[in-house]
């Protein structure tokens, strides 16, 4: 018997959630990284516990939520860090998005593998930095890294801004492939500033290396970005941390702040804490379930969707669906318009042909919302 429960669909309308406001009530939102699934109750508990004192002031992290993060890289990934090296932000984007104003010039370059999610893609033009892509490709099942495309585009840029697991594709790097990436910017002299949010959403026993964990020369030279929010689903709470283990690199990240990044919410704090504490058995159900919702979706795509391809992500809870040979244009929009079922849109990720759909949800979800793609296809 399941402790927790995935399959039962939970109504979000009316509840100031942007993944059901953007579109009307004919539509099936299957777009934003947000899974509509109930959060964990140790989570819950420890947000009504907080709740109990009158006060919410600017919240701090305490010494028990640094704790729980330096123990959770030891235990999980073997990755011993220091306590002063972890840095708490409201949010993963704020994060890279600093480490590029403080780590860069105006005019530097920074190399983004491509496709990419939106604010990762447009984060070098905010501080006057100059975007260099390096195309990753779908080869069957398989997302490959070029090499040497990527040391061809290190070779004129300063920082390599990286995500792993990689969002949209859903790739997870392995050791190997960390080892040649990393080697490939620190012999351009480049910064690793590396996105890994969607860290503990793995798939078929895969386990996360974080790109800095390699070695001390990697770690010098490296941004680590992490956060709770997407694994647990508590994104709304605004709740990050950078793990920097160069003491030089860290004074300038949190200089570069500059009045424009904030303390972190409070109640977002809390939930960290609970949920690196209390949150496993809910994780193991919850991976569980979206393994198997990637495997449905995988077969029900290549059976019922003529013309879309699909990879099998090896991690998120995100699928790239390619529909350059349907000979309808842009995806996203034909099936919002024919389908009623909002997909986000690849020209977001650089990738007019393709959409981005979330199956982080019940399964009987993603089933109405692949038949409503399959009958729109079926009706052209």
């Amino acid at each position: 018997m399941k402790d927790f429960d995935f399959e039962t669909p939970i109504d979000r309308r009316g509840t100031g959630c942007s993944k059901w406001s953007r579109y009307g009530d004919d539509v099936l939102p299957m777009w934003v990284a947000d899974m509509d699934f109930a959060v964990a109750p140790p989570i819950l508990h420890a947000i009504r516990a907080r709740l109990d004192h009158p006060v919410l002031g600017y919240g701090v992290a305490r010494d028990a939520l640094r704790d729980a993060v330096v123990a959770m890289l030891a235990r999980e990934y073997g990755w011993d860090v220091a306590p002063e090296a972890v840095c708490f932000l409201p949010g993963v984007e704020p994060g890279f998005n600093m480490a590029l104003r403080a780590l860069l010039a105006p005019g530097d370059g920074v190399v983004v593998q491509t496709p990419a999610y939106k604010p990762m893609l447009a984060a070098p033009g905010h501080w006057g930095l100059r975007r260099v892509d390096a195309p990753l490709a779908v080869r069957g099942d398989d997302v490959l890294c070029d090499l040497d495309a990527l040391r061809a585009a290190l070779a004129k840029s300063r920082a390599l801004l990286f995500c792993n697991p990689h969002n949209p594709l859903g790739k997870v790097f392995t050791r190997a492939e960390l080892g040649s990436i990393a080697a490939a910017a620190l012999d351009s002299g480049a910064v690793i500033v590396s996105d890994e949010i969607h860290c503990e959403l793995l798939f078929d026993g895969r386990r996360h290396i974080p790109i800095a964990s390699l070695s001390s020369e990697v770690a010098a030279r490296t941004v680590t970005l992490m956060s709770a929010s997407k694994t647990y689903n508590i994104a709304g709470l605004k709740t990050a941390c950078a793990i920097i283990p160069d003491a030089a690199m860290r004074d300038r990240f949190l200089a570069s702040k500059a009045g424009m990044v904030d303390s972190v919410n409070v109640l977002g704090l809390e939930a960290t804490l609970a949920a690196l504490e209390h949150g496993a058995a809910w994780k193991a159900e919850l991976l569980r379930y979206l393994q198997g919702n990637r495997d449905w979706l995988v077969e029900a795509v290549r059976g019922r969707l003529p013309g879309v391809t699909v990879h099998r992500p090896e991690g998120t809870f995100l699928a790239w669906l390619d529909g350059s040979a349907i000979g309808i244009g842009e995806p996203q929009p034909w099936f919002l318009d024919r389908a009623k079922v909002a997909l986000s849109p690849g020209a977001e990720f650089g990738a007019p042909l393709g959409a981005r759909l979330n199956f982080g949800c019940p399964r009987s979800v993603l089933e109405a919302g692949v038949a409503r793609l399959q009958a729109a296809l079926a009706a052209r």
